[in-house]
């Protein structure tokens, strides 16, 4: 039987998902997988979550840190690893930093990082999705990208999640994004960033894996591990479609997915 992993999930921490750590693991048995990462949302910068439903608050830091610890020992067979995502926000990057220093202190082992925002615009965010209305597609998708590659080159990050969430509504450029995707894959190649694919995309609008097969492919080519997840935001999304995310890699010439333990170690888990 092929071994499961999931190395994103969400809790209720974040304001805009439900359920305990406990349950989050009580459901990676369910779901028959060897391992879990909790992936909370660090805090972000004051003003970029005014009504506090991005992400945890600060103070919550070590109590994430201590409920995690506290499930994984009646996790059975599960390995449960701390885990957080974090946005790259090239204007508060100071504030970022800090805040992803004071979670890997407290115990946080493996940092997603991710792009949600262009300027102050949540570009992810279906109460806004009425801005795509009044920008170009084309220099969004650009803008994105960019901001995406500074992030993979930045060493900030374990792991590059949901690597083309721009298109998470259906938006896309009219004209080829094969530029955009080697530029991103050259990134990730360059400081070793692992990249995952992620299930999330088949729950949204887009109906499609984060990265897309264009994209994932590009990544293979120039040789970027990749890691898996659900990117659960409730306990019944724990391992969704991981299968799937298997079927990509392999379509795209993988032979493996990777499993980020912390402090630069990972595991091989054959497809």
């Amino acid at each position: 039987m092929r071994e499961l992993i999931d190395c994103h999930s969400h809790t209720a921490r974040c304001g805009h998902a439900t359920g305990t750590v406990a349950e989050y693991v009580l459901a990676a048995r369910v779901a028959g997988l060897s391992a879990l990462i909790m992936t909370e949302h660090l805090p972000l910068p004051p003003g970029l979550d005014p009504a506090g439903c991005y992400a945890m608050p600060r103070d919550d830091i070590r109590d994430y840190a201590r409920e995690i610890a506290a499930a994984s020992e009646s996790a059975g067979d599960v390995l449960v690893i701390a885990g957080a995502e974090s946005d790259w926000i090239p204007s508060r990057a100071a504030e970022t930093r800090e805040i992803r220093r004071e979670a890997r202190a407290a115990g946080i082992r493996v940092v997603l990082g991710s792009v949600h925002f262009l300027g102050e615009w949540a570009f992810d965010d279906p109460d806004l999705i009425s801005e795509w209305d009044t920008r170009d597609i084309a220099q969004v998708w650009e803008a994105y990208f960019s901001r995406w590659c500074d992030a993979a080159r930045s060493g900030e990050f374990d792991v590059m999640a949901h690597p083309d969430l721009v298109k998470k509504f259906g938006h896309r450029p009219a004209g080829s994004a094969a530029d955009l995707y080697d530029a991103a894959a050259a990134a990730a190649a360059e400081s070793g960033v692992l990249i995952e694919v992620s299930t999330a995309g088949l729950r949204k609008p887009v109906a499609e894996l984060y990265p897309g097969p264009e994209l994932l492919s590009a990544f293979r080519r120039h040789n970027v591990d990749a890691t898996v997840g659900s990117d659960a935001h409730t306990p019944l999304e724990v391992g969704r479609d991981i299968e799937s995310a298997y079927g990509a890699l392999a379509e795209a010439g993988y032979d493996h997915a990777t499993l980020p333990l912390g402090d630069g170690e990972t595991r091989r888990i054959e497809l």
